[in-house]
Formats: structure tokens, sequence, C-alpha cells
């Protein structure tokens, strides 16, 4: 199925549909031995294939609790997740566990500064977006500005637009060639992609908006000015007509999930870029045709250029006919500084170029910077960068810490090693030879230069969680285009609908070793169907388990949190979009209880939990987009006229609007203490 059969699939009820669609077809060309091919030589794959593992396999997955029958007598072990469970289902509105309150806080187009204008979603302009939160709130971190933590700044990453439900009239534009997206719609657009900062103050329990913040701003790539820092910042494949210097750069885009630095600055994750990227020369099917380009080879396996906005039919810079090394200036971990308005955010280019999914920091044990980030993409890489100097008391000399370093990229191997292989320029075929000449180039090509040092291609690697003990979990939330003699030790299920969790653990407990072990924390999916080959502590209740991992968080009490994106499969499963609790410890190791789901049609993101541990921040993406056709008494596609769902206003006036969630316990006290 090619792009245009995809984007005229009635199965994809919008443009973000037919994207993800589209990306399930990898770029990766380097598929001879895969992650699904380590895991099937670890366990076993007969067992993998029928969803069966061993005795000495399955108490290592989830303790000796898996071999107890169930008359056995035997003390119940504690769930260290205390809360009543959530029953699963999808519906319009959200729902939260008993005894919690789940308050909104921010709206897409609610007001950020002391001038902004109020919302009005039938005068949309681009000078009021500017002020207003953006779209598709995905990631959610914050800093305190003071020592109680009840007044801080709250940072969330804008990843993408749906028109279809933004914009009344205009319908989807990827079938027409995006007719109706006048020059003022594109600027609209732009303008809600990015990020937010803006301060938010606890009183009496409840958290608000402090709308005349000093601090509180948008960051867009409309006309947020950045620089770069790194091997790859002024190289001469970053320069371009408007920057020969190749040092300056509007904006940033698809920023996915991100991180919080340990002194308190914001790192916002480029992902999906490459969708961005416009070209006027089509083949005879109709096709991008970038055979006359010099980058023709790192275009193709970036996925350049999408053609999925219509930005490059206004801005020369993203038509890579005006400007073909535009893409290489996107594709990076962008730090922001939330307390400094008047700094400009830095592209960091020792950390890679790819479609980085979160951007997650910890501290070795001898105080070197590290921070973990997967390539969003089926059959791409797991990556970790740890900083040549370490972690101090000077803020500006931490952030220093993120051009000077080491990237490295996972190799997963059938004995249960993890091997971390660094993308140094020189190391092994890193030369010349190859076409890489400095490091720089190592950096412009990160997913090319891991290519050739046999990184093991993942299950669409999303999220990646470090917990202070040396322990990381990474999200591999599917992969529809695993083939049966593509499965291996990592990745062990082929066509895999619903994705698995992996479970690092560094060598001495540090997150900066050059080795570790990895094993299987579970494998996704309906336990109760043996062909899904499901892998669940049997403790997992039929609310419990799910499908499609993508963001994670830790809390302060060492616990895994999971919420989840099923896209539009979501109607495999019957279950909205949540977030979860993922016991990863003794004798309930891989049991999961829902605490919180999403309208239909919305994805859960986030997760962010406050240092007290009493409040934890979501955000709900697109909600009212995605498989609407599977929400039984709709049952078709959802526009701005005609929604799933008018979640969170439900205000027939208005459509579905992206929101910011705060989770808290009725009464006081930590969540699910």
């Amino acid at each position: 199925m090619d792009r245009q059969d995809i984007i005229n699939d009635p199965e994809n009820g919008n443009k973000a549909e037919s994207y993800e669609a589209f990306d399930d077809i990898p770029t990766n060309p380097n598929l001879s031995r895969t992650i699904g091919d380590v895991i099937n030589t670890r366990y076993g794959r007969r067992d993998v294939l029928r969803g069966a593992l061993g005795v000495s396999a399955t108490t290592a997955l989830f303790g000796t609790s898996a071999l107890i029958a169930p008359n056995e007598a035997a003390a119940a072990p504690t769930n260290r997740y205390n809360f009543s469970e959530l029953a699963w289902g999808n519906d319009e509105t959200h729902h939260i566990a008993d005894g919690y309150n789940a308050d909104v806080l921010l709206r897409w187009g609610d007001p950020i500064t002391a001038d902004a204008p109020e919302f009005d979603v039938m005068n949309q302009t681009a000078a009021a977006q500017l002020q207003q939160f953006g779209y598709n709130n995905d990631y959610v971190g914050f800093t305190s500005l003071n020592d109680s933590g009840t007044r801080g700044l709250l940072c969330v990453n804008h990843e993408y637009t749906n028109e279809e439900v933004m914009f009344p009239g205009l319908g989807r534009q990827d079938r027409d060639g995006f007719k109706g997206m006048t020059p003022e719609l594109i600027d609209i657009e732009m303008a809600a992609h990015g990020g937010t900062v803006v301060e938010i103050e606890q009183k009496n329990g409840t958290w608000a908006v402090v709308r005349d913040g000093q601090y509180n701003r948008r960051i867009t790539p409309l006309n947020t000015e950045m620089t770069f820092s790194g091997p790859a910042a002024g190289h001469k494949r970053m320069q371009t007509n408007a920057d020969p210097a190749g040092m300056t750069v509007i904006g940033t885009m698809n920023n996915c999930a991100g991180g919080m630095t340990p002194w308190g600055t914001y790192l916002m994750a480029e992902e999906n870029f490459h969708g961005y990227f416009w070209t006027d020369k089509l083949d005879a099917e109709g096709k991008p045709d970038i055979s006359a380009q010099p980058e023709a080879k790192q275009m193709k396996r970036y996925g350049v250029p999408g053609r999925w906005y219509a930005w490059g039919t206004q801005y020369d810079r993203f038509n890579i006919d005006k400007e073909p090394n535009e893409p290489n200036r996107f594709g990076w971990i962008v730090e922001v500084d939330p307390r400094d308005p008047s700094a400009k955010p830095v592209k960091h280019t020792a950390l890679g170029r790819f479609r980085h999914e979160g951007a997650e920091t910890t501290v070795s044990k001898d105080g070197h910077l590290v921070i973990y980030s997967g390539d969003d993409n089926r059959f791409d890489y797991q990556y970790k960068y740890v900083s040549g100097g370490k972690v101090s008391d000077d803020r500006a000399a931490n952030s220093a810490l993120l051009s000077d370093g080491t990237l490295y990229v996972a190799r997963f191997d059938e004995d249960g090693t993890v091997v971390w292989m660094p993308l140094t320029f020189g190391n092994g075929p890193l030369t010349a030879a190859n076409g890489f000449n400095d490091q720089g180039d190592v950096m412009i090509d990160t997913r090319l230069a891991a290519d050739l040092l046999g990184a093991t291609p993942m299950d669409r690697p999303e999220d990646a969680q470090p917990r202070g003990d040396g322990t990381a979990y990474i999200m591999l939330t599917n992969n529809s285009r695993r083939k049966p003699e593509q499965a291996d030790a990592a990745n062990p299920r082929a066509d895999s609908s619903f994705g698995h969790i992996i479970e690092i653990k560094e060598d001495n407990g540090d997150h900066a070793a050059a080795k570790g072990t990895w094993s299987i924390l579970v494998k996704c999916g309906d336990p109760a169907i043996a062909d899904v080959g499901a892998q669940w502590n049997p403790e997992t209740s039929a609310n419990g388990w799910f499908g499609s991992p993508d963001n994670a968080a830790i809390d302060v009490d060492g616990r895994l949190w999971i919420s989840t994106d099923q896209g539009s499969n979501w109607g495999k499963t019957g279950k909205s979009d949540g977030l979860y609790g993922l016991e990863t410890e003794g004798d309930l190791r891989g049991t999961s209880k829902l605490f919180f789901r999403t309208p239909v049609g919305g994805e859960l993101c986030g997760p962010y939990f406050h240092d007290s541990g009493e409040t934890l921040f979501l955000a709900v993406q697109h909600p009212g987009t995605d498989g609407t056709k599977s929400l039984k008494g709709f049952e078709r596609d959802s526009t701005f006229e005609d929604p799933a769902t008018r979640w969170p206003d439900f205000d027939p006036k208005m459509p579905p609007r992206p929101a910011v969630v705060v989770v808290t316990k009725q009464g006081g006290g930590k969540i699910a203490v």
C-alpha cells in the first residue's frame, strides 16, 4: 500500500491516522538481526509464539507468585499501588479511580499571558494563538519557584495539530492537496505547535494558572529563534540561505515527550519532523522525488520530505527544493531555560539527530548526566547520552554538559546483555570511507551511523524512564510490520500490535555503564487470547492489562507508571488509553492496575509527578479524533462540526480541546499510597 492508498483508506479517519499508518513503513534497511530475533533466541521461539514460557523464564519475569496454584494456601502479596482499580471502557469523558479528583487545568486556546485575548474558536488568529495554550499537549514537566513547591513553572510540549476538529468547515487536507490551508491557517497551525511555559500556583489544594506570571510564554516554529551547540553547530550541512553560519534556526516542532534536567531546564524532543517538509517535485506516481537531492540517501533514511503539512508552500525553509539543508536542523533535543525568557533555546547536537521520543535524565554514580532517548520508528534504535563533565551547582556549567559527551546506541544480545556502543567519529566503520568526515556528520546522520554499528532494530522505542538505582524501563509501543522471521529475543512477537516493556539493569547500578542486562517486564495485550502472546502476572485483572505503552514516570516512591497510545487501534481492545500502575518488584512483578482513562479518541501523555507525590500532571492529547468509528453509537469520522466528544467543555459551540489535567487525592495526601 503506497502513500495515496493510505490517504484514501476509509479506515484512516483523519490526517494523523494516515500519517501514522504511512510511518508503519520502516526506513531502516538493516533488518538482519532485530530485537524480535534476540527475544526468540533468549526465551525460545516456540514458547514465545504460543504465549508461554518455561518455569525459569516465568519466574524471572513475574516472581514466584506466578507458579502458585490458585487454591494453594499462601498470604496474598501486597500491591504497592493503593487505589481501587478503575473499570476499563471507552466513552465521551475521562475517568479516575475512586477517591481522586482529575481537574482540567489548561485547554487548547486558554490565555497564558495577561494581555492575551480570550479564545474565540470561530475567529482564530496566529497572533492570538501565540499568547494562548497550544494544541495537542504531550510532555508535561514542572520546576518549583518556592521551597514549598506550591508555585512553579509548568512546561508543556505541543506535538501536532488535527485540522479536522480544529478549524470550522475545513475538513481533511491531505486528501485534497491542502487546498484549504490558507497562509493564515498555516500560521495558526505553526503557532499551535512547540511548547508552553506557564506559571501555576496551588491554593487551598487547587492548582490554577498565574496568568500574569513573568515567565509565561509560548515557544513555536513560527517565531522562536534558537541556536545550536555541539559537534554539528555551524557545520556546513547545517548552513542555509537564511542562515549561512549554520547557527540560528527558527523554532521546534513535533515535540513529543521530553524531560527536565537536574538543574531545572526543560528538554523538548523533536520527533516526527520529517512530515513537515515539502517538495514540489513528484514522480509519475505522485510520490516525492528526491533523486536529484545531494543527500537523497540521508533523506530517505529519515523519511524526508513527508508532505504531511503545507508549511513548505508558504515558507521556503520547509521546502527542500529551496533549502535542502533545513531538515538537518530538526530532529534534535532542545533545551529551554524556563526561568529566563530572554535566553535562546539551544538544540544540542551532541545528543544526536533522530525521531526523539523523550529525553529523560538521571545522574550516574559519579555525577555524570545521563539521558535516555528512543527513536520512535519501527525497527529503529534505543540511545543514551553520557556527559563528559559532572553535574554541579553551577547552572550555566551544567547546560554545557549537553554539548560535550558521548552518545551510545544499544545492542541487545541473546544472553540478556545490553551493550552500549559509542557513536564516535573514527570508531569502527564511522569513517570517511562510509561518508562520515567528522563528528558533526555522525550526529547529523545518527541513524546511518547506528546502522553501521549493528544496533538492534526495535519495536518503536518510545519513552525510556531511568530510576536512580541503575534501572531503566524502555517502552516498545508496537510494530505491526515485524515478520515471524524478524522476531528476536528483545522483540519477541511478529505483527506486534500491543508492544512490550524492557527492563535494563546497568552494570553496578550505574547509568553511565557501557554494559548491562535486560529482561522483558511485560508483553502487552489481552492475556485471555492465546494468539496475542501477552505475558502478565496472573494477578493482573481484566481492567489492568493494556496495549501500546508510550510514556512512563517514576514516582517519588520509585514506582513505575505507564501511559498508553493505541492510536486508532483502540478498537482492538475496546479500552481508552489510560494510566496504569505497573509493579516491577517482588511476587507481584508484572501486575498492572488502571488508574485513569481518557475520553474517546484521546491519547494519555505526560505523566509527571510533583516532588511531593501529592499532585500528578496528565496530558490528554487529540480527544475525539482517533478511531472514532469504533465508538458504539457514533461510528463515523470526527469533525469540527460533528465530533465524537466535546470534552472537556461539553459546549455545543466548542470542539474537543486537548488539555492538561491535575490529579489529587480527595482529602489530600500522596497518590496511590
